[in-house]
């Protein structure tokens, strides 16, 4: 299906975030992203970190066509005029190297602050540098790398029943990481201090990825948002042209003409629900230092 400004069955929306496809893994719902992406237009994409596993790259190649035509989709949006912004995380951290570089069209920057149409302004990075096991704890970094990779398995498995039943996806890992104490005291951690940081840039709130819990909330009087993933919960983020934000799941591949999703839209500070999600892949090398922590932030405009 070709998406036209008349189609009825594509949304259109100011700006879009999208975080953690880890493209390069096995557990990469590329397809999902692929339909979300045909039914869903933008003035603007940030893809805010993880768009690109370059560690298990490093570890086992896998790039089947599905990741090629998530690239390709992308690319053909930049070409037809989307603003498309790169912050990237710590599995493409690779990119970090080139700040203000465009390639094919797309922005690479290391955060931004994103001015929103209803004049709030929000810092948006990936959020790695926060998570204190990626930079100091290597070995618990390890085991919960593992971990996180036996819990997809069994996932995969749980999927292809559910699919065989005709029901909507349902993601056994997140639901399991959120049996867990420590995860969810982690997440509460990760919020606090992302929250922290964005007060410390003047922003009235934050948009992140990394931990794969996708959330529209508001901590301390800072709006807090975390995109989710591509991996578990296939959520994202979308701006109205009024500024309000709107968390999207895309549940299942379209087979009807009516795309099928989930979406909560925020009620003033907070949202009426939050996307099913849970810790992503816990990493195994620690950060280098962030040069660019305390410069000036480039602000994404609009003409």
């Amino acid at each position: 299906m070709t998406a036209t400004l008349a189609d009825p069955n594509v949304r259109h929306f100011r700006t879009l975030f999208i975080s953690d496809v880890h493209l390069g893994s096995k557990a990469a719902k590329a397809d999902f992203l692929i339909d979300f992406l045909r039914h869903h237009e933008a003035e603007t994409i940030v893809l805010v970190g993880d768009i690109v596993d370059g560690w298990r790259l490093k570890r086992n190649w896998y790039w089947p066509q599905a990741f090629n035509d998530v690239t390709q989709k992308l690319l053909r949006k930049a070409r037809k005029g989307t603003r498309i912004i790169y912050i990237p995380g710590n599995h493409d951290e690779f990119l970090r190297e080139f700040p203000g570089t465009h390639f094919g069209g797309v922005e690479v920057a290391q955060r931004i602050i994103h001015e929103g149409a209803d004049g709030k302004r929000y810092l948006v990075l990936h959020g790695d540098e926060f998570d204190v096991v990626v930079r100091h704890a290597r070995v618990v970094a390890y085991l919960g790398d593992w971990a996180y990779d036996a819990a997809i398995a069994i996932n995969v498995v749980f999927a292809a029943v559910r699919r065989r039943l005709g029901l909507p996806y349902w993601s056994f890992s997140s639901w399991a990481k959120q049996q867990v104490k420590s995860a969810v005291n982690f997440i509460g951690e990760f919020q606090k201090v992302v929250v922290e940081e964005a007060r410390r840039n003047d922003a009235d709130g934050v948009i992140c990825g990394h931990i794969h819990h996708a959330v529209i909330t508001e901590i301390d009087g800072i709006r807090y948002i975390n995109s989710g993933d591509w991996v578990e919960s296939c959520t994202a983020i979308a701006e109205h042209h009024d500024g309000e934000m709107e968390l999207i799941t895309w549940q299942k591949i379209s087979t009807a003409t009516v795309p099928v999703a989930l979406a909560t839209r925020s009620i003033g500070a907070v949202t009426t629900a939050s996307a099913e999600a849970a810790l992503g892949p816990i990493d195994i090398q620690p950060m280098p230092a962030c040069k660019w922590r305390f410069s000036a932030l480039p602000v994404l405009t609009y003409p």
